[in-house]
């Protein structure tokens, strides 16, 4: 198939009137929920029940029913916060970063993106607080008055995950939230129900669709963009300090930031193209959301996935080159101890596998790019455990070495934060537009006035 680069691609594939793409984005607010929409939550809801009862019996009996032991003092909950915190990396990036580059295929895949952003930092949120041991001392890292010098630690990384993290979720939540106002209001308007009315009317802010509210809305957007901008860079590089600030082969590495951060993209991206591929075919957006996107972004996860296979190579690297006989042992550990299992899996899927995409027809494949990027998603999680447990389980002294082994309640409660995830993203589907009518509107063919270098004009 010959491809012509001259010209851009059109972001929505057939030409629908303003109209048809307003009902097509609407419909699934507007119609029961049918028994697929059921199944899926039956399944992630049953996720989410089974991690919810192995927390409550933790809770009631202690952490000592995970596999956290000595020397492995971290196990699957900052593995998993980790993890979280990276696929909230990408719903960001798309609406702020690509929005102030002006691309415009974001706007098909810019609300699902953020809305995942969102659901992925609460499950984020949940692992640092059960992590403690004593969740209720969790209020100690809440900011209060601090005449008495009483206040937390300011030198642990604990301290700065929660105010990155907290800040992160509070500025993608207002810029998700003012990017769906011009929505509710369209939905408010075009609504029979009265209760739908009463609260469409109260979330849209009496939005009018009047060219002062634009004018205001797409200056308050901008600003946001461009405060969330930094955000994306700087949250996974203060979440990479939990380890780079730790004087311990294997952790004390000044490349962890850039590595991280290129890590949380690239897991992100895979895992919004994970749920819009079933997003799009259960709902029938192939017209909006069109294998253009897709092929976009698998392109981003080519170039991350690069990025992170330089920073493992550049790690074994840093090792040899310092002389340091712990660190040099740390790296051969990894790659031929007795977690060589996790590590190749890691490298396989986040190195190997990705590098298909080089393949358009490949890249354009639905049921390819479906598995390729659930390996992503494995691997990525992969590589937190490898970086956890590997550099945790044979310390200094060998009379200390140990085996990290996960119960079944660690394996449970990640299960659970999973469910909680894809029980968001399903109620998200039917309660809210997936994609944003108005920014979708702004960009389709003929939406805009144009010149046609003087064409029928006299």
């Amino acid at each position: 198939m010959k491809v012509d680069y001259t010209t851009e691609a059109p972001v929505i594939q057939e030409r629908l009137s303003l109209a048809q793409i307003q009902e097509l984005v609407a419909k699934p607010l507007d119609t029961k929920p049918d028994k697929k929409f059921f199944i899926a939550l039956t399944i992630s809801g049953s996720l989410l029940l089974f991690g919810a009862v192995l927390l409550a019996i933790t809770f009631y009996k202690g952490i000592g029913l995970w596999g956290n032991n000595e020397p492995v003092g971290w196990g699957f909950p900052i593995i998993n916060f980790v993890f979280w915190v990276g696929i909230g990396h990408a719903g960001t990036l798309i609406s702020a970063i690509l929005f102030l580059l002006r691309q415009k295929w974001r706007t098909g895949i810019a609300r699902f993106a953020e809305a995942m952003t969102i659901f992925a930092v609460m499950c984020a949120g949940i692992f640092p607080i059960i992590h403690l041991g004593r969740p209720w001392l969790a209020g100690y890292l809440v900011p209060y008055p601090n005449q008495h010098g009483m206040w937390v630690n300011f030198t642990s990384p604990l301290v700065w995950d929660v105010f990155a993290v907290s800040t992160y979720f509070t500025v993608s939540l207002i810029f998700w939230y003012t990017g769906l106002i011009p929505d509710f209001a369209t939905l408010r308007d075009r609504t029979a129900s009265k209760i739908k009315k009463s609260i469409y009317s109260i979330f849209s802010l009496g939005w009018r669709h009047s060219n002062r509210h634009w004018q205001h809305y797409e200056k308050a957007y901008v600003l946001l963009a461009g405060f969330a901008t930094p955000l994306v860079l700087s949250v996974h590089t203060i979440v990479s300090f939990d380890f780079a600030v730790a004087i311990l082969p294997g952790w004390h590495s000044t490349i962890f930031p850039p590595y991280f951060v290129a890590g949380a993209i690239f897991s992100g991206f895979a895992m919004v193209v994970t749920v819009l591929i079933f997003v799009r075919k259960i709902f029938d957006l192939q017209s909006i959301i069109t294998l253009n996107h897709l092929e976009k972004m698998n392109k981003v996860i080519i170039a991350t996935s690069l990025m992170v296979g330089y920073s493992y190579a550049m790690e074994f690297f840093i090792a040899w080159y310092s002389g340091v006989p712990e660190e040099q042992f740390v790296f051969i550990n990894r790659a031929f101890g007795p977690y060589a299992w996790a590590y190749w899996t890691m490298v396989s899927c986040n190195v190997l596998f990705p590098q298909l995409f080089w393949f358009r027809k490949i890249r354009r494949s639905v049921p390819a790019m479906l598995a390729i990027v659930i390996l992503v998603n494995v691997g990525m999680w992969f590589e937190r455990f490898v970086i956890v447990v590997t550099s945790l389980h044979r310390d200094f002294l060998p009379s200390s070495w140990g085996m990290f082994i996960p119960t079944i309640y660690d394996i449970g409660i990640l299960l659970g934060s999973f469910g909680l995830f894809f029980t968001l993203v399903i109620l998200f589907t039917k309660s809210l537009p997936v994609i944003s009518i108005s920014e979708i509107k702004a960009v389709a063919e003929g939406a805009q006035p144009s010149y046609h270098g003087g064409v029928n004009h006299e």
